[in-house]
């Protein structure tokens, strides 16, 4: 059957997913899988948020509950509340002339949809515009984009030396693209390395930008799970469009639910197309093509997820549950990051640690080499991205001793063999 395709080869597994997969193959009763980009109780397990469930419960006992077909743009009451929780109640830009909403699936189908649109319209700088990501950043973004066929190349972010942000770099990027170049930016988190700009450097980045004529994207996945504050944790998207520093060019925004509802596999997001002016008419036009775009991929999105995260962001009493429980979230994992390095430092392992507690959210760049990390897999049973990328969530006090002490055993004993 094969010689009725052209090349059509086999490609190697998904590297998470590959790292999932020995994991789980893996009989060593103490592994800890640092890899998962899921949240986990201190238990190591899988955990509802409060929130969630209470929602859930009234979301079933309405009396006008059921599965029927949403509209193709999506539970409206779901995106409308999902852009003012971006971007704040009283946010000009939530005029129904400046910004156009669609539910997607989560932020990867945010993402796509953004890479669509710009692929078939975007002329801000010719006919083959780039998108440049964070070096590094998640993976998926540089797969999602060039499988549409734009243009990627990337931004200096880490520097490797100093465990910090190569600020110098990233602006002097900015500078020299090509004026109306794509800048896809991490609101909150950065994925993978932890790492996210003072608001004084974001202010520099942003006013850049915008003097460069650059259009923005901004991925934002980690809203309210990064510092457990809603409002903190947006302030780059705030910055940028509520307080005008980016004035000439329209921002997309890619909103995940995944993680800080902990609504993983039922993929709820949506893109927020923002303009920097009044047009309703384009707007209308925006809104028109993104219709399209789902009704020719998906149809139209799927209703449960969507319908859990709006009752929440309806409901004043689940609200507040959900602020706290993003405060659950987010206070367990700096402490583990508190932890660990509290752990290293007083193991005397080598080198210094404190760029584990300067970063925040659910990843850390721990600078481990993919030398260190493979060593760390195969004594110890502990697993990661070869990159050095850790899942803080998945530590807990059960196993951060046998963390810690792996990690001092391969960075002291880096030259020895497996």
């Amino acid at each position: 059957m094969s010689q009725l395709f052209a090349n059509v080869k086999e490609l190697p597994p998904d590297p998470l997913f590959g790292l999932k997969a020995r994991y789980n193959q893996d009989k060593r009763s103490d592994k800890v899988d640092l890899g998962i980009g899921a949240y986990r109780d201190n238990n190591g397990k899988p955990w509802i948020l409060p929130a969630v469930k209470q929602a859930e419960q009234k979301l079933i006992n309405s009396p006008d509950y059921n599965h029927e077909y949403l509209s193709i743009g999506g539970y409206e009451p779901f995106y409308t509340s999902a852009a003012k929780v971006l971007l704040g109640d009283e946010s000009k830009a939530l005029s129904p002339s400046r910004i156009a909403s669609q539910q997607s699936l989560s932020g990867t189908g945010a993402l796509h949809l953004a890479g669509l649109f710009l692929k078939k319209f975007y002329i801000g700088n010719g006919p083959q515009p780039a998108i440049y990501l964070s070096s590094p950043t998640w993976a998926n973004h540089k797969q999602v984009f060039e499988t549409l066929g734009l243009q990627v190349k990337t931004y200096p972010y880490w520097h490797a030396e100093t465990k910090s942000l190569d600020l110098t770099g990233f602006l002097n990027t900015i500078r020299e693209a090509k004026q109306g170049s794509i800048f896809l930016l991490h609101a909150c988190a950065h994925n993978p390395t932890g790492l996210d700009p003072t608001p004084q450097q974001w202010d520099q980045i942003l006013k850049e930008l915008d003097s460069r004529k650059h259009f923005i994207i901004f991925d934002s996945a980690y809203q309210g799970f990064a510092s457990g504050d809603l409002e903190k944790d947006a302030y780059p998207i705030r910055r940028a469009i509520n307080d005008g520093l980016v004035s000439q060019s329209p921002i997309i925004i890619c909103q995940s639910f995944a993680k800080n509802v902990g609504m993983y596999g039922e993929r709820v997001g949506a893109i927020h197309f923002i303009l920097p002016h009044d047009d309703a008419q384009f707007i209308k036009a925006i809104k028109s093509q993104l219709n399209l775009m789902t009704r020719c991929e998906i149809s139209n999105p799927p209703a449960y997820g969507a319908k859990i995260v709006s009752a929440i962001l309806h409901d004043e009493k689940l609200y507040k549950q959900w602020k706290e429980d993003l405060k659950t979230m987010s206070s367990r994992i700096i402490k583990m990051r508190q932890t660990l390095r509290k752990k290293l430092e007083a193991l005397g392992t080598p080198g210094k640690w404190n760029h584990i507690t300067d970063q925040t959210g659910m990843f850390s760049f721990t600078g481990l080499t993919p030398g260190q990390v493979e060593k760390l897999e195969k004594k110890h049973g502990v697993y990661l991205v070869s990159s050095g990328r850790a899942s803080v969530a998945g530590l807990n006090e059960g196993n951060i001793d046998k963390v810690a002490k792996a990690i001092d055993d391969v960075v002291r004993n880096a030259s020895s063999k497996l």
